[in-house]
């Protein structure tokens, strides 16, 4: 599965969830070389203070997995370095996500796998801490526990995942959202204002939500 491929973004697949009632888990993280995208299923690791832990999950990993980092959202230290994503592009993973900093940003731009991230700090892992019995089966990132039965997405408004097991539907639904607003903008391009589009003025004589009109219309910029 390839985001690009999809031709889906992040925003399609959240407009998706919140219109399945699922909920939407998303991380505002950027990516190193802007214009990155990445889907695949996620490859949990927790960082204790060394790489070995990512070098494992590594090591038990599929191609088309994302590596998924879990170092708490530290900005004292990063976490993921250049050595580790070379690693991971030459395992065959699809990307790396990272709840914490990145440094080698200029190694990592060059290798060319996708990699988000916090930002970047050229200090590395400051102490060795307890490993969690659970490192390499979960992760926390923000406020979600994301584990491998689930998907990740990522592009440039940030990370998003899914329950693998609701993938394709959802990816269904998206493609439908993402065809109406096309369609839209094309249609405002030409001259037709998405007021007109929406019958706004119908809208603001109703009474309705705005959410409650544009479902009686037919409309996607919200519904």
């Amino acid at each position: 599965m390839d985001l690009a491929e999809l031709d889906l973004t992040t925003a399609h697949l959240a407009d998706a969830c919140i219109r399945a009632n699922i909920p939407v888990r998303t991380a505002t993280l950027t990516p190193v070389i802007p214009g990155s995208r990445t889907c695949g299923r996620v490859l949990p690791a927790r960082h204790a203070g060394s790489v070995d832990i990512f070098l494992e999950a590594i090591e038990r990993s599929e191609p088309g997995d994302v590596l998924v980092v879990d170092n708490d959202g530290r900005a004292d230290e990063a976490c993921v370095g250049d050595l580790i994503v070379l690693e991971a592009q030459q395992a065959g993973l699809a990307g790396v996500v990272i709840w914490g900093l990145h440094r080698d940003t200029q190694d990592i731009r060059a290798i060319g796998l996708p990699v988000f991230s916090l930002g970047a700090n050229p200090t590395g892992p400051l102490s060795l801490r307890d490993r969690a019995p659970e490192a390499l089966s979960t992760a926390e990132i923000d406020q979600w526990t994301v584990t491998s039965d689930d998907i990740v997405f990522g592009d440039d408004d940030g990370v998003l995942f899914v329950p693998a097991s609701d993938a394709e539907a959802l990816i269904v639904k998206a493609r439908g959202i993402r065809d109406v607003e096309r369609a839209q903008a094309d249609r405002v391009r030409q001259g037709e204002s998405l007021r007109s589009q929406l019958r706004f003025s119908e809208y603001l004589a109703s009474g309705r939500t705005f959410r409650e009109h544009l479902r009686e219309i037919g409309g996607a910029v919200e519904e």
